[in-house]
């Protein structure tokens, strides 16, 4: 993500508690979140804006449930590039990173390149992605997949102290 962002600023106690009611539930009104932190809602307001302008709260999303939407295989995926030289790093990064079916990418240390979270359809749509994205990749050494049988927990909150 390549914003324009804020300098940093330095989160006080009542940017953490408005953090950790918007990662349970973005929607939640400001006036109830004022409630709750004990500010008012116009505060509640533009103390978000300034961590969305800081880059704290990078984007607001739905979090679907994948049998809902008919997406029934989640593969976590360890890369192995033939290189760690930075063009190659660059190049499948922009990759995996436009890829949609890849959910996270992770780069990673530890003798694997990338960890990638791919959710799909079925099967065959899981061939059709591992061979667009690895097999006819010359830059992936080698690749392996754990296919996920229940997603136990799921989720992208962050503890905020």
């Amino acid at each position: 993500m390549t914003q324009a962002k804020v300098p940093a600023r330095k989160l006080d106690s009542f940017d953490r508690a408005i953090l950790r009611i918007i990662q349970r539930d973005n929607k939640t009104p400001q006036r109830s979140i004022a409630e709750a932190v004990n500010l008012s809602a116009a505060a509640v307001q533009r103390r978000i804006a300034a961590m969305e302008a800081a880059g704290v709260i990078e984007k607001n999303i739905a979090v679907l449930d994948t049998g809902a939407v008919a997406m029934g295989i989640t593969a976590i995926v360890e890369v192995h590039l033939g290189n760690e030289r930075l063009q190659t790093v660059d190049t499948a990064k922009t990759l995996f990173r436009d890829a949609p079916e890849v959910q996270q990418c992770y780069y990673v240390t530890g003798g694997t390149s990338f960890v990638l979270i791919i959710v799909v359809p079925d099967m065959v749509s899981y061939e059709a992605t591992t061979r667009r994205l690895f097999a006819q990749n010359e830059a992936v050494a080698s690749f392996r997949t754990l296919v996920a049988l229940d997603r136990v927990k799921t989720g992208a909150e962050i503890i905020v102290p």
